[in-house]
């Protein structure tokens, strides 16, 4: 087959025939796998704290944003990094700022506010960090005497509010979100922060990941974790599509499936799940959270990011819950262990549940993105990246149908187009092996991350192509179109830039699943370059246009695509 990459560049499409990655052999691959990387740029100004700009400013179009795109692309990430004289440790500790570009008749304007939690509030009043964060334990107030500061010490930690990570919605309201108890309703249209709303308020659990799934009907469901006397438990959240009355928020949440920790005081830490047309999969992974270790961080000195550790000892375990009845599966599927942040999609085919999601095969790197560690230049910088495992895209196919009468020792998995394993090796137990999706060319992009697909039209149904960030630096340095299908790319990269999560947006009337355009906030730490709204044409990854915007925006992570105005 043929390769088609888009070199922006010189915004030229090139091809390269596959037949010449024939001729690598299989240590070269490794090679080129686990080749350092030297001479990395800073991007020390991606991470510095900016000024908000909460009324809408106009930016500068060049090329053609079309007429068509008609809405809010909001975004959320860390904004501002220090108090005072008091630095935040941690990327994810810096306070929430939130973006809106609203792209309406080939016109895009830009404005940012500061989420106004609790945490920012008290942080700016005092003028200092007095909130702890997963990365920054905050320090006692100074002007107490030395026995004050030592018995605060003993005090119960004041959870932070900071919801930093993404937007998402809850019947059809706009939250931004960590994966705290709180969360921050949001007028999409001001951006101004309308209602906090805690968690175990609702239902019993000590927080929330920032990435629900959403039914067509609006039915949500995400994931949180409860700590008991009993040890620590995976709980599935569901939230109902329709509100009762204006002003309500989670009312009607349920639990509808418990599932205990393998290790009672050291669950798996999770940042999303996946899940199908019936079910929901849970990856319990061996990024540990030793909750010992948190509990005493503060009388240790030690912020959360402490007690969070990769055991490469233990295997990963897949929970398959089918989320109308609630009930969990007895069938536990295993695979070797691995890290992942983010699924792709996932969907139900003849007998199996096909699982795809970026993954690496260590889970050391949330511990790698201090703030010190995005700061530093040259051959420290360059070491920094070269220790963080590389993150793909893979394949897991899950049997439904294993039984007692169910053979050990054989490959499960029928399906001619997948090399993916699954082996029954037990009364109830399944070993399973992946399928890459991707060729070795992805290699040379440094692996990716923050996937995207045609939600509205894929989401737990087949598909054939995600977008993501290219990752051969700490932060993406390009846009990646996957075809999963013939195991093709297509890639958009500019020397000094630095894309954030791709985010689809259809076409009216579409009809292909690649009918629309890619949006991205692209960024640059160069003082003589724009920070700018990317639009690509999501079918041949060709750039349309840009709206350049006149003020510095930090690198974020996550935010939607609220259409209509």
């Amino acid at each position: 087959f043929v390769l088609y990459k888009v070199e922006c560049a010189d915004n030229k499409i090139t091809q390269k025939s596959s037949m010449e990655n024939e001729k690598n052999s299989k240590s070269k691959k490794k090679k080129q796998y686990f080749s350092d990387v030297h001479g990395l740029p800073s991007i020390e100004k991606l991470v510095c704290s900016v000024d908000d700009t909460p009324q809408p400013i106009s930016t500068r179009i060049r090329g053609n944003v079309p007429s068509w795109i008609h809405g809010n692309l909001l975004r959320n990430g860390p904004g501002k990094f220090e108090f005072g004289n008091t630095q935040f440790n941690h990327w994810f500790d810096g306070m929430a700022l939130l973006h809106q570009f609203r792209i309406e008749g080939g016109t895009v304007t830009y404005m940012s506010r500061f989420l106004n939690s609790d945490c920012y509030k008290m942080n700016a009043e005092s003028d200092r960090i007095v909130v702890s964060e997963f990365g920054t334990l905050a320090m006692p107030d100074p002007c107490k005497n030395f026995f004050q500061r030592f018995l605060s010490r003993f005090e119960k930690p004041q959870p932070t509010d900071n919801a930093s990570v993404s937007f998402v919605q809850y019947k059809g309201d706009y939250y931004v979100s960590t994966e705290t108890n709180f969360m921050h309703r949001i007028d999409p249209e001001t951006l101004e922060t309308k209602e906090k709303v805690d968690w175990s308020k609702f239902i019993a659990v000590n927080g929330a990941t920032a990435h629900p799934h959403t039914d067509p009907d609006g039915t949500t469901y995400n994931m949180g974790n409860s700590y008991t006397s009993k040890g620590a438990y995976y709980n599935i959240i569901k939230v109902p599509p329709e509100k009762v009355s204006a002003d309500e928020t989670l009312e009607g949440a349920t639990v509808i499936c418990t599932i205990p920790s393998g290790d009672k005081t050291k669950p798996s830490y999770y940042h999303s799940f996946a899940m199908s047309e019936n079910y929901v999969v849970f990856v319990e992974q061996p990024i540990k959270i030793d909750l010992l270790k948190v509990v005493t961080g503060k009388l240790r000195g030690k912020g959360i990011s402490d007690g969070v550790y990769w055991d490469s000892k233990q295997q990963t375990v897949f929970h398959v819950i089918n989320k109308h009845t609630g009930k969990q599966s007895p069938i536990k599927y295993y695979t070797q262990p691995l890290s992942t942040f983010h699924q792709i999609n996932c969907y139900e085919e003849d007998g199996f549940i096909i699982m795809d999601m970026c993954c690496s095969d260590d889970g050391k790197a949330i511990n790698n993105f201090m703030i010190q560690n995005l700061r530093k230049t040259g051959d420290s910088l360059d070491e920094v990246y070269n220790t963080i495992c590389r993150i793909f895209p893979r394949r897991f196919v899950l049997p439904l149908h294993v039984g007692k009468d169910t053979p050990c020792g054989q490959n499960l998995n029928t399906r001619p187009d997948s090399p993916a394993t699954a082996i029954k090796t037990g009364k109830n137990k399944v070993l399973c092996t992946h399928e890459d999706l991707h060729s070795d060319d992805l290699h040379e992009y440094g692996g990716l991350e923050f996937p995207q697909i045609n939600y509205a039209k894929c989401n737990t149904h087949p598909y054939r192509y995600f977008y993501a960030c290219g990752f051969r630096h700490l932060v993406g340095d390009s846009l990646i179109k996957m075809d999963i299908q013939d195991k093709q790319m297509m890639v958009w990269k500019q020397q000094g830039y630095y894309p954030s999560e791709p985010v689809f947006v259809p076409s009216p009337n579409a009809v292909q699943e690649d009918d629309g355009v890619v949006l991205s906030v692209v960024i640059t730490p160069n003082k003589d370059r724009s920070t700018f709204l990317l639009v690509l044409d999501a079918k041949n990854f060709e750039e349309l246009g840009r709206a350049e915007v006149p003020v510095n925006i930090p690198y974020g992570f996550h935010g939607a695509f609220q259409a209509g105005i």
